[in-house]
């Protein structure tokens, strides 16, 4: 691995004003003051390329073929990413075939692993606690991912908070028992949860710290050995963060840590033949790796996330700003990012769409409110943006427009925060609603609005979608309230005038509904259902009663 020892300011193509939020974090970044550190974030350009190393039986190895990553800014190539091809991934099918299905602790099974991983969340979250390393981390998301200092930061704080939730005693919580009273003396039945043994875990560019560290540490937390893969574009997040791990005391053979593309992945799923396997990323990918993996798999895929205002119009700054945050943070770059939203006709009435404009236009490249947006191209979202408008009374709301003055390459989206109209009564038309309701990740949205007659309309609108992830309820009106959450099935909503579609803090359950394959993050229920099985042990000690005979046959 390259240290790179000299300091430089990142080469963002922005002004270093735009990276000088959050000044209290400024300390020294020299490499000496973090010492689990391979790399320098700000450091990391062109003339000075990063690179990621894989993981595997205990030891960090490079790779044959290291795979180039372009600056998502400039275009430079400024990450080589070790990736192993199918010739590689026998390292790590033996890895994982060397742990029991039985896992590396259970409540039977070397319990002070559950204390060993107490206290390694204690000691990572204080890591994080620490300015320098917050800093350090959140450039280091901006650098792979652009997006807000703010918004970056967002992670860390999620990911320390999370840690420090799982500090202590509360790992054994987890694997907290039950037993029920058996028929006669000398039973019992016990419930217990009981890690998978091998698994693996799949998570995608646009949150390159929370999702794989909370997923890792729930597999490591209930006894499981994980193999980690991050979308190479930025694995180098969680390959800083795994030797923090390191450091703060995880023992270097529990987790393995590959770079590869799909294709390589989905071989070494196929011989190492996990146990379970996490998905978070596209419904498409995640359909085919449940037929390929024979159902063993939780899935928190793509999500078309909807918002409705209610009736009752009021606090119009507020409810405009959080519409702008659930649609363009992260360049709208979230899985639960507000993709359609439905206002009441007092709404329509009001001045929320040109407050959400005024939002919008806000958001400028310099300071990163607005940035690259890495799966989809100008083109592409331009051309799905032309077919919308194509439809009967649909109009450009605001947006719309390629981002100027800029040097993000073409193999990246850049364009203005957008909204599209479109009459619900188109929008539920067979040969519309399909286009109506593709996922475009990135800062785009449809807008429609609804008469109080129209609100089954709206709510069979809901039934229709297929991924279930966040949604949002704005109002106060009980009634209203009951009759849309009574008739909508996302997993994680909200309801009442703050509500939103976007964040996902530690404190609550994120993930979809409606599937047995949804996955959750963040919460012991989550964890306990994603990286743990139940485990029922009858003891039957008991005395056999005095004078017992062999009963005749039944």
């Amino acid at each position: 691995m390259n240290k790179f020892l000299v300091c430089r300011k990142m080469r963002f193509g922005a002004p270093q004003t735009a990276l000088s939020l959050f000044s209290s974090f400024n300390l020294s970044r020299s490499l000496h003051s973090l010492p689990f550190a391979t790399v320098e974030a700000e450091a990391i350009s062109g003339s000075q390329p990063a690179e990621v190393q894989n993981l595997v039986q205990g030891k960090w190895t490079g790779s044959s073929c290291w795979n180039t990553i372009v600056d998502p800014l400039n275009g430079e190539p400024f990450m080589k990413v070790a990736e192993v091809d199918e010739t590689g991934i026998q390292p790590f099918v033996e890895s994982l075939s060397r742990c029991p299905k039985h896992g590396l602790h259970n409540p039977f099974k070397d319990p002070e692993r559950y204390l060993l991983f107490g206290d390694i969340s204690a000691k990572a979250a204080h890591m994080l606690s620490l300015p320098k390393v917050a800093d350090f981390f959140t450039r280091l998301i901006q650098r792979v991912a652009p997006k807000s200092y703010q918004q970056a930061f967002g992670e860390v704080y999620v990911t320390q908070k999370f840690l420090e939730n799982f500090s202590g005693d509360q790992v054994r919580f987890l694997a907290r028992s039950f037993g029920v009273p058996g028929n006669h003396l000398g039973q019992q039945s016990h419930g217990f949860r009981w890690p998978y043994g091998p698994v693996a875990i799949i998570t995608p560019f646009n949150f390159p710290l929370e999702i794989p560290v909370l997923q890792l540490m729930g597999a490591l937390y209930m006894g499981n050995k994980p193999v980690l893969k991050v979308d190479s574009k930025v694995s180098l997040v969680m390959e800083q963060m795994t030797r923090l791990l390191h450091y703060c005391g995880l023992p270097v053979e529990d987790v393995d840590f590959i770079n590869s593309d799909g294709k390589t992945m989905n071989k070494l799923l196929l011989e190492a033949n996990p146990r379970m396997t996490l998905f978070t990323g596209s419904s498409r990918v995640a359909d085919k790796l449940a037929v390929d993996l024979k159902g063993r798999i939780k899935l928190e895929d793509a999500g078309f996330d909807w918002k409705i205002l209610g009736p009752d119009v009021q606090e119009e700054d507020y409810v405009a700003w959080v519409c702008d945050q659930d649609a363009y943070a992260c360049s709208g770059q979230k899985c639960s990012a507000q993709s359609i939203l439905f206002m009441h006709e007092n709404w329509s009435k009001s001045s929320l769409i040109s407050k959400l404009k005024d939002l919008a236009e806000r958001r400028k490249l310099e300071d990163l409110t607005i940035g690259p947006v890495l799966t989809f191209t100008t083109e592409a979202i331009l051309e799905h943006m032309n077919k919308l408008l194509q439809i009967p009374g649909s109009k450009l709301l605001f947006g719309g427009e390629r981002l100027k003055n800029h040097s993000i390459p073409p193999v990246y989206g850049a364009i203005k925060p957008t909204a599209i109209y479109v009459p619900v009564e188109e929008l539920l038309k067979d040969n519309n609603y399909d286009l109506v309701t593709k996922e475009i990740f990135g800062p785009f949205q449809v807008v429609t609005e609804y008469s109080k007659e129209q609100l089954p309309l709206v709510l069979d609108a809901l039934e229709r979608m297929h991924t279930h992830l966040t949604a949002a309820v704005v109002s106060n009106d009980l009634h209203f309230l009951q009759e849309v959450l009574g008739k909508s099935v996302n997993g994680t909503t909200y309801a009442g005038l703050r509500a939103r579609t976007t964040g996902a803090p530690q404190n609550h359950w994120f993930g979809p509904a409606g599937d047995p394959r949804g996955a959750g993050i963040g919460t012991p229920e989550a964890i306990k259902l994603v990286w743990s099985c139940h485990r029922e042990i009858i003891y039957d000690f008991g005395p056999v009663p005095r004078q017992w005979e062999i009963p005749p046959s039944t």
